[in-house]
């Protein structure tokens, strides 16, 4: 379906005064007939302007006022007319019938939410409220999606908790409107297909051996490290599958990431772990670059002289000073070394 633009139909405030001139016509005509069927004569000018003023209304279903950034997708008997975009008043034809099947679909994003509350059981909250009275008007606005969270398994099998915003806007009014069903719940479920597919190809943090990329050497990719890199493929596959619905993807962001409540407790745990392991390497490494000083120092001014022996146990002194968690308790020998 391609999309045609009506541009050539801005005499909406022309027909609207043609029109009340007609009534006003008709009014005259009306009163004017009446009087001459009381005198007796032909009531055909009453008969006119009677039908006049029942009928004359039927130019107003075609004014159409458009505000900017809204668009109207107009069928004449089930067939593509076409398209208002530009703001302005517009006279159609007023057997068209404008067409926006996701005009009362209420999805959880800027613009278009259901502040009565949503009910739960589905990711983008979905809601149709029948009793309000949607407009047929497309708009064109940059708009968020923001879908519920998800729980998935990264490609190490850990399960997390990751949430994305889209930002999305429609340009191609006739594919969005008649290539699917409802153009709001297909944007819906194909944010969640796209992020389940990427997300399963990284893990939560930087991994050995793993390859995000496809490449077939490991990199260094991760959910956490690398958010920019997995939002632009998330981006870049939730606008491969809706480019039949006339949807661009301008962004996708990740609003939220961690891991899946049953094991957060454990990873917690492994990163302390991790971060007292590399805490305890760097107490080791300094601790034996300061006893290798001092060893130097002593030989270098011959303070005292140390055999192999004392070297290991005044070694094993100092690594035990510098690397204790508490401070030292010193005890002093006032007898010989030896």
């Amino acid at each position: 379906m391609k999309e045609k633009i009506l541009s050539k139909k801005k005499n909406g405030m022309a027909v609207l005064l043609l029109s009340l001139l007609i009534y006003a016509a008709a009014i005259a005509a009306t009163v004017i007939g009446g009087m001459m069927a009381d005198a007796g004569k032909n009531p055909v000018l009453l008969v006119i302007g009677i039908i006049v003023l029942f009928t004359a209304w039927l130019l107003w279903p075609g004014l159409k006022v458009l505000r900017p950034q809204e668009a109207l997708v107009l069928t004449l008997f089930g067939k593509y007319v076409g398209t208002l975009k530009e703001p302005g008043f517009y006279f159609v034809n007023p057997f068209c019938t404008a067409v926006n099947p996701a005009a009362k679909t209420k999805l959880n994003q800027s613009g278009d939410v259901n502040h009565g509350g949503l009910p739960k059981g589905s990711s983008a909250e979905i809601n149709i409220n029948v009793e309000e009275a949607a407009t047929k008007k497309i708009s064109l606005k940059i708009m968020t999606l923001s879908n519920n969270r998800q729980k998935i398994n990264d490609c190490l099998g850990n399960p997390i908790e990751i949430g994305i915003a889209v930002t999305w806007r429609i340009t191609d009014t006739a594919k969005a409107v008649f290539n699917v069903d409802n153009y709001k719940e297909f944007l819906s479920l194909q944010c969640d297909s796209a992020l389940r597919n990427i997300v399963r190809l990284y893990p939560y943090d930087v991994a050995p051996n793993v390859d995000t990329t496809g490449d077939g050497v490991a990199d260094e990719g991760s959910l956490r490290g690398s958010s920019d890199t997995v939002a632009t493929r998330i981006r870049d596959e939730i606008q491969a599958r809706v480019d039949e619905a006339g949807i661009e993807v301008v962004e996708a962001r990740i609003t939220y990431l961690a891991y899946a409540p049953e094991i957060a407790a454990v990873m917690l745990q492994r990163q302390q772990a991790s971060a007292i392991i590399d805490a305890r390497k760097m107490i080791v490494d300094g601790a034996v670059g300061m006893v290798e000083m001092a060893l130097e120092r002593l030989n270098e001014n011959q303070v005292v002289t140390l055999d192999e022996e004392r070297k290991a146990a005044m070694v094993s002194n100092l690594l035990v000073v510098l690397c204790g968690n508490h401070d030292a308790q010193p005890v002093v020998n006032s007898g010989s070394l030896y």
